[in-house]
């Protein structure tokens, strides 16, 4: 355990996900901060990352005079182009994600149960705006499922629960959680803390509704 420092940036947590990634692997990056991940995988890696609007061999987010409006992620955040990329369709992509071609996705969430359940497209609030995208695929299709999220909510509510109340994405489907508090690996047994950060485990275990091992 590591209690020394905490809780982590965005940065360092998207660092930690990268470092854990299989050298090789193919891996989606869901939308939104998992796609930082990309910024922190070490060029000799051979790591290649997929994207669900049709690019294989993507690159990290561009910056400056690397921008081009036609080159995006599935988040529509524009991304460099190293050698041997490829482009396809997105029923191609699709098929990729589904037919267990990759080895690891990284994906946001609302919630994640002790057995490894998916929330993360629709909190079912009155007016909010759903939005599944591939995640069901992903979920489903890929070998493993990273989920990066924060440990809590805005009020202080655990995001790592012993049921989800939000409409589910996928049924047992989650491997490893990373948040800003702590590393988390979904076993059998339950929920079992890898490493914590600024928070000591008896802490935590104070501010969550499921049993560590």
């Amino acid at each position: 355990m590591n209690t020394a420092e905490g809780p982590l940036s965005k940065a360092e947590l998207a660092a930690l996900v990268a470092r854990d990634i299989p050298a090789g692997a193919y891996v989606n990056l869901g939308i939104g901060q998992p796609t930082m991940v990309a910024d922190h995988l070490a060029p000799d890696s051979g790591v290649v990352l997929h994207t669900e609007n049709g690019m294989l061999g993507m690159g990290r987010a561009a910056v400056g005079d690397e921008v081009d409006p036609d080159l995006i992620n599935a988040g529509k955040v524009p991304v460099t182009e190293p050698p041997g990329a490829a482009y396809f369709h997105h029923a191609d992509s699709f098929a990729m994600m589904r037919g267990g071609h990759l080895d690891v996705c990284v994906l946001g969430a609302f919630q994640v149960s002790a057995r490894g359940d998916l929330a993360n497209w629709h909190t079912g609030e009155p007016g909010a705006i759903p939005a599944v995208g591939g995640a069901m695929d992903l979920a489903i299709g890929a070998k493993q499922v990273f989920v990066m999220m924060t440990l809590f909510t805005r009020d202080g509510q655990p995001k790592i629960v012993p049921e989800c109340t939000y409409p589910l994405t996928g049924l047992g489907c989650v491997s490893r959680v990373y948040t800003e508090s702590g590393v988390f690996d979904i076993e059998p047994g339950g929920v079992r803390a890898r490493e914590t950060y600024g928070i000591t485990p008896a802490e935590l275990q104070a501010r969550l509704d499921v049993e560590l091992l």
